[in-house]
């Protein structure tokens, strides 16, 4: 049986599969997190009993009011206030047009009106808080909980607001100045006793008006797409009345506070207690906020989450329907925006790519030079074969982590692309990206989807059949893939014609040919000196072509520039060696993506011997003649057949090179071997079932992690 396993490299970010067991990472139950929210936030919930009290006064009748004008005007005017207030009540309120229009709809205007009567007159007698604060519950039993603070918090900001107006004008103007004389006392002249009475103040406004505003964003979330019934707005609302309690609690406190200072006169004595009074409030109503807007938080993720399955279902049914241009695909895919670049970088609309081959480039910014070098290929053959396709890079980017570094590598990108690309990095739509992950299957490795003139989809990853076969595969569907497949048998032509120049003159010159690979240079000194040693007392002539190891570039530098300097053989430039491991990958995932086994099918069985050879810690070797003779082995078993040549010697004199160290390596018998076969996990589908190189036992499947392309 294949066992799964999970292991952890901290090593770029990448998940492999490999061909056992860690603890499991211990969960913090959400449960927990939001037990230990409440315990802080106790101090400002209520027991059953006065929740009932303030529900009981709530008996919305339906009426309508335009919280958010009321709550803008309101915010005006304290606006003026409160930055005069910082500066010790300095300066003067500037004139401002104030274009909001109020409608005394269902009557809010006159419910204004009477919450200042109300706070006007409990607050001036010195009377109960709490009484004062069910009277306004009662008052405003017909509104909505928005509503009622929203109006509340109104009525203080014309308390306030006339309060201050007073203050501010009555040394310029004599109206003011003769009505400060009956109404209130000469504040400006105490503004430095009274500084931090008035900094706690509007400390305590401020943090009104933070819970206000969040009252109000959750009692018009869009029902469309959140249930009041259903957590995480029915959690929001189950604690609402409390903090439209204190908001309303917190306004008769401040108009009390004011209507003192003006029944003071001229006895400015500051209130320790008072003082007291308004920072613990203002520590209360500010925990208030952080529960409320956590909250409120959780809820637009909920909007933003049905607003997402929303627009990727719509998406989806859009790209499954027949269209009759694939105009309205690519519009569904850039959403609002209509320009994308074109190869000279020139801004141009989306509809130049209107009933043409479109093929997508969908990667992240870690897309390889490489990559984009065999694509760049494909891409300007297009003109002399007479294809009509473009290609358009669809880059998929985080946007919480952007910054300078992503932009500048986001334009490098661009500017070694030939091809069409977006304009900026979040263009694509989040919808089209959450589709792009989840049906076409990308994760962090490039895939190219091929779309007809119509918008059909043709292929969810082109890029293997590109890589295998270039223009050759256009269109690029599927169909053409499993065709290919079907008219080209398996020969080492297919993995390195066009790798090796030097090949058909190899061949024709009768000569055995011998691609290896590994990064221990002991082991390719000794292969190479004795494999030499073999084909001259065979009086057999043989080229050796050193192909390097997947993922490991800069060893493989190394090694190479070693082999060259000691003449050891010929050996591949990076660009080559980097195409031919992905072309290995490209062919075994186009097999798979076809549904071919390794039991059925042969072209995929010696790719993954030869990608197994390469997952080891040991070398390889593959020798190849033009006849179609081909033999292969892993490193230690090569290498101890080449140093044993006098046991095979007369073999090989009478059957042939290969013929004979086939027969040779068949009789090598490993009683203990560990092989490995390492493969990308988001190249295309993985195949459940992989056979040992060496035995042909089933092989265990594992998962490794790491971030380290070496």
């Amino acid at each position: 049986m294949l066992s799964k396993h999970i292991t952890h490299q901290t090593s770029k970010n990448s998940s492999t599969f490999i061909y056992s067991t860690t603890a499991r990472p211990t969960l913090v139950s959400s449960s927990s997190k939001t037990s230990q929210q409440s315990m802080r936030n106790e101090h400002w919930m209520f027991g059953d009993g006065m929740n009932e009290r303030i529900r009981s006064t709530h008996v919305p009748d339906g009426r309508v009011v335009d919280v958010t004008s009321v709550l803008q005007v309101t915010r005006n005017v304290l606006r003026h206030i409160i930055p005069n207030i910082n500066l010790s009540m300095n300066g003067h309120i500037d004139a401002s047009d104030d274009q909001t229009n109020l409608s005394d709809a269902d009557g809010a205007l006159d419910a204004l009106h009477e919450i200042c009567c109300e706070l006007s007159c409990k607050c001036s007698r010195g009377g109960d808080a709490h009484a004062t604060t069910m009277a306004i519950f009662n008052k405003l039993s017909s509104y909505s909980w928005g509503a009622k603070v929203v109006l509340t918090l109104a009525a203080f900001a014309v308390n306030f607001g006339e309060f201050w107006l007073i203050a501010q004008l009555c040394t310029s103007n004599s109206l003011a100045k003769s009505v400060a004389l009956l109404k209130q006392p000469d504040i400006l002249e105490h503004s430095q006793t009274l500084k931090t009475h008035f900094d706690a103040l509007s400390k305590l406004i401020n943090a009104m008006v933070d819970v206000t505003k969040c009252i109000v964003e959750l009692t018009e979330l869009p029902s469309k797409y959140i249930s009041i019934d259903e957590p995480p707005l029915s959690t929001a609302m189950a604690h609402i009345h409390a903090a439209t309690y204190w908001i309303i609690s917190s306004v008769v406190v401040c108009v009390g506070q004011i209507t003192g200072l003006i029944g003071m006169r001229h006895e400015f004595i500051t209130s320790t207690s008072d003082a007291w009074e308004l920072s613990s409030l203002t520590h209360k109503v500010s925990s208030i906020h952080e529960h409320v807007q956590s909250r409120l938080c959780l809820c637009y993720q909920r909007i933003d989450e049905k607003k997402l399955m929303e627009a990727f279902e719509h998406f989806k049914r859009t790209i499954e329907t027949p269209q009759v241009d694939n105009l309205m695909i690519l519009q569904n895919i850039f959403g609002r925006e209509e320009n994308v670049l074109n190869p000279e970088r020139a801004q141009v609309y989306i509809n130049v790519l209107r009933k043409k081959h479109v093929l997508l480039l969908i990667s992240d910014l870690d897309i390889s030079q490489e990559e984009i070098r065999v694509l760049e290929v494909v891409y300007k053959e297009r003109v002399s074969s007479r294809l009509n396709y473009e290609i358009i890079w669809l880059p998929i980017v985080d946007r919480t982590t952007w910054n300078d570094g992503y932009k500048e590598k986001f334009s490098t990108m661009q500017s070694n692309m030939s091809w069409y690309t977006v304009r900026n990095h979040v263009a694509i739509e989040p919808a089209v990206i959450k589709y792009i992950r989840e049906e076409w299957g990308f994760v962090k490795k490039p895939i190219v989807v091929t779309l007809n003139p119509q918008g059909k989809v043709l292929c969810t990853n082109a890029l293997n059949m590109m890589r295998i076969w270039g223009n050759a595969a256009f269109p690029f569907s599927s169909e053409i893939e499993e065709k290919f497949w079907k008219a080209k048998p398996w020969t080492l032509d297919l993995l390195v014609a066009r790798l090796e120049p030097n090949l058909p003159t190899w061949v024709s010159q009768q000569k055995v040919v011998c691609f290896y690979g590994g990064v221990k240079m002991e082991w390719i000194e000794s292969f190479t000196t004795a494999t030499k040693g073999v084909a001259k007392a065979l009086d057999s002539g043989i080229e050796m072509v050193y192909v390097g190891k997947k993922n490991a570039r800069e060893r493989v530098q190394k090694i190479t520039g070693l082999i060259k300097e000691k003449q050891l053989s010929h050996a591949w430039e990076d660009d080559n060696v980097w195409f031919f491991w992905n072309l290995l990958e490209s062919m075994l995932y186009s097999k798979t993506q076809h549904g071919k086994t390794i039991e059925n099918d042969v072209i995929k069985q010696e790719v993954m011997t030869m990608l197994g050879y390469d997952s080891s810690k040991s070398g390889w070797a593959v020798f190849y003649t033009g006849s179609g003779e081909m033999v292969k082995a892993n490193g230690e078993k090569v290498l101890s057949t080449m140093e044993s040549f006098d046991e095979w010697e007369e073999l090989a004199k009478q059957m042939g090179f290969i013929p004979a160290l086939r027969k040779k390596l068949e009789e090598v018998i490993k009683h203990h071997h560990c092989t490995r076969l390492i493969l990308p996990g988001n190249g295309g589908r993985i195949p459940e079932r992989v056979q040992c190189a060496e035995c042909g036992r089933p092989m265990e499947l594992n998962f490794l992690y790491r971030c380290c392309a070496e």
